[in-house]
């Protein structure tokens, strides 16, 4: 993803793939000594005081009160845990695992922006745009993100019905340090104003939001935070809670959390998970939350994308361009006398233009003053995008170029190294047609931009959210019951025929969830 830091994309980046096990795996571990767990309390005052002096009598402390007053999240000598399992007043000890988004950079298909307002491909391919009136209604909706923060000054979220509320952990729900919460929010609402940016799924800023901003810039949470930031969206009057986040381990007390929820009437919706595997990830993987796969473009399953039984609905998340903080996203592009390329963007790059003669700078691994005042053309492997960039800078070069080692495009980063030159990616082939005009003048232009394209599960969860809300606001005498099944039951069937691991019930079809509650009413 496209940040503010490459500190931050570099740790939110670690949570995916096989990194994200590792990282998930550690989520209780604060110290050699210590644990955090969720303690729940048995009913009653007098039992929930007797747990509260136990806790601090093992040596523990609060970190988070849980909405509600049932439970706490707590960190506690690891020696003492079975001791709290066993107390009187104690109802449940839980682990508290960690979440993560679930989103990555994606690679652009075109530059953001230069022809004005466009169309994300997702929005007509779960028909969005099709309803008879479009989003005219769904002012009696509320859609609460739970995710890294809105900025409230993009133009193509400013103009929203939205609230939120200040957290002492992550700050104001209005600020988004990671740039998550705000790609996530544009699919779901992006505004229709005509020659800025995006849409989304319900464009004409009648749709109302809340916003938990769980992730600050370190880019994780854990379940309890989680589950105490659901509570605050029921607290708020949601009717929909969409997360685009998630983690390997299963909690109880986010499970109970999720399960009352669900039967309070509120519709919940999560990423699978971008492990690319039939592992499980958490909420999507209880029952009472919406599991939502990836798509691309031509609605082929997203590799990242996980398949297991969890997984009830798939959405586009591949390629999916949205609303990033003002600024925060990134477009670079290559141009030499007879050809000009897109390029991918290399995340930690400082926005500038470089113009030089194009030098070839094999694989970038060792310092060579023979590219000074050039732009460096460095090929992908051996050593890192940061050593390759830092080399070229240190060799006098003004521009950096790294181009793939296989077919295609790719989008990089320089792991929060500071450089001064301007960085991008290029795809092999045009690597090549570098390569062919090296001696040529050409020109590097990194320059900042209010959009990017995200790759995701979490990318796909927006648009499951915004389409329940699209369809629920035309019938909001149904309940989250019937939405859910009415969504699963018009699902374009895609893969196996009827559900399948991969795809679930299929891409999910506002039209076609319209039309089949016009005809037969609520759960019918």
């Amino acid at each position: 993803m496209t940040r503010r830091s490459s500190a931050s994309i570099t740790k939110l980046c670690a949570a995916l793939g096989a990194a994200f096990a590792a990282f998930a795996m550690a989520g209780m571990a604060q110290a050699a000594d210590t644990t955090r767990v969720i303690v729940s309390f048995k009913p009653g005052s007098a039992a929930a005081a007797a747990a509260r002096a136990a806790i601090t009598n093992a040596g523990g402390r609060v970190k988070l009160e849980i909405l509600g007053g049932g439970a706490v999240a707590v960190e506690v000598p690891s020696r003492m845990v079975a001791t709290l399992r066993r107390h009187a007043g104690v109802a449940a000890v839980d682990a508290d695992a960690r979440r993560y988004p679930m989103a990555a950079l994606a690679t652009p298909t075109e530059a953001p922006y230069r022809k004005g307002q466009l169309l994300p491909y997702g929005i007509p391919m779960v028909q969005a745009d099709q309803l008879p009136n479009g989003d005219k209604f769904a002012a009696n909706r509320k859609l609460c993100i739970i995710d890294s923060g809105y900025d409230n000054q993009h133009d193509d979220l400013k103009g929203n019905d939205v609230s939120g509320e200040f957290d002492s952990g992550t700050g104001w729900w209005y600020t988004d340090e990671v740039g998550h919460g705000s790609h996530v929010a544009g699919t779901i609402a992006g505004i229709n104003n005509l020659n800025t940016g995006v849409v989304g799924v319900n464009p004409t800023r009648k749709l109302k939001l809340h916003i938990v901003k769980v992730f600050g810039a370190d880019g994780w949470a854990y379940s309890s935070t989680l589950a105490n930031a659901a509570k605050k969206c029921q607290a708020a009057g949601a009717n929909i809670i969409s997360m685009s986040l998630g983690g390997p381990l299963f909690n109880p007390f986010e499970n109970r959390t999720f399960a009352d929820l669900n039967k309070a009437g509120i519709l919940l919706v999560a990423a699978a998970g971008n492990a690319g595997n039939n592992s499980t990830s958490y909420p999507a993987g209880y029952s009472s939350v919406v599991s939502v796969g990836a798509l691309d473009i031509d609605r082929a399953k997203a590799d990242l994308s996980q398949s297991n039984k969890d997984v009830e609905l798939a959405a586009p998340g591949i390629g999916v361009l949205s609303t990033v903080p003002m600024g925060s996203g990134r477009e670079a592009a290559l141009r030499v006398a007879d050809r000009s390329a897109e390029l991918g963007t290399m995340d930690g790059s400082p926005v500038g233009s470089a113009k030089g003669e194009l030098a070839d700078f094999g694989l970038g691994t060792a310092v060579d003053t023979a590219v000074a005042g050039k732009l460096c053309v460095i090929a992908r492997g051996e050593a890192d995008f940061a050593t390759k960039v830092k080399n070229c800078q240190d060799s006098g070069g003004i521009g950096a170029v790294v181009y793939n080692n296989e077919p295609g495009g790719f989008l990089g980063t320089l792991g929060g190294v500071a450089t001064t030159i301007p960085s991008a990616t290029a795809s092999d082939t045009d690597g090549a047609a570098m390569l062919a005009r090296i001696g040529r003048s050409a020109s590097l232009d990194v320059k900042a931009t209010n959009y990017a394209y995200y790759d995701g599960t979490s990318m796909a969860t927006p648009h499951v959210a915004g389409v329940a809300a699209l369809v629920w606001s035309y019938f909001p005498s149904c309940s989250n019951q019937q939405i859910r099944d009415v969504l699963n039951k018009t699902a374009l069937d895609l893969g196996a025929a009827g559900r399948d691991n991969a795809f679930g019930f299929g891409l999910v079809q506002a039209r076609d969830a319209y039309d089949a509650l016009a005809a037969r009413g609520c759960g019918n």
